[in-house]
């Protein structure tokens, strides 16, 4: 059985020889919400979870990562599995955004891949981190607000854009979206 991500970041950081309270400090986060975190009572969101691999000098992909693959990894069509949530459910109910991974099984990978169910329609916080994101429309429509700008994107559309701006993605006329997400977080 995989182990969840709050074990991986535990087992790693007591490796390092990091206590929690230190990875607090360095990180800027709540003693309590790393403790959350590690026993995996809640889920971290993109942003914790570079706060966090930043501070053990890692990539996040090393608290993703379900097996040892090094070669290809193939996803075959309507055989997404559902993947940890990435989104904070304090502020989005948890079926309004379902991750479905393409890459979990590549070891030692720099992109994350995802397929998302986005049926929020309603505006959540921003979220801003390292890195770039992808997203292409695969159905439906979304609405995407990045910094002071706002875009709707309907199938067939992209957009590409730098993560530490803030910004939010939802869907639009109250009916599901699915898209293509790539995060590129160094």
């Amino acid at each position: 059985m995989d182990k969840k991500i709050g074990i991986k970041i535990k087992e790693f950081r007591e490796h390092r020889k990091i206590s929690i309270e230190e990875l607090s400090k360095i990180s800027q986060l709540p003693v309590e919400l790393l403790k959350k975190i590690e026993e995996d009572e809640i889920i971290p969101n993109l942003y914790y979870l570079t706060k966090i691999a930043r501070v053990l000098s890692t990539r996040i992909g090393t608290f993703l990562d379900d097996s040892n693959e090094s070669g290809c990894v193939i996803t075959r069509a309507n055989k997404y599995e559902q993947s940890d949530r990435f989104v904070d459910s304090e502020r989005i109910p948890q079926d309004k955004m379902i991750f479905y991974s393409l890459g979990k099984n590549k070891k030692d990978r720099n992109m994350e891949p995802f397929v998302i169910s986005v049926s929020a329609s309603e505006k959540n916080n921003l979220s801003s981190h390292e890195g770039e994101e992808f997203i292409y429309i695969l159905s439906g429509a979304i609405a995407v607000d990045y910094g002071k700008n706002y875009y709707e994107l309907a199938q067939g559309d992209s957009i590409y854009f730098d993560s530490i701006i803030p910004h939010r993605i939802y869907s639009l006329e109250n009916r599901e979206a699915l898209i293509l997400a790539v995060l590129y977080i160094p």
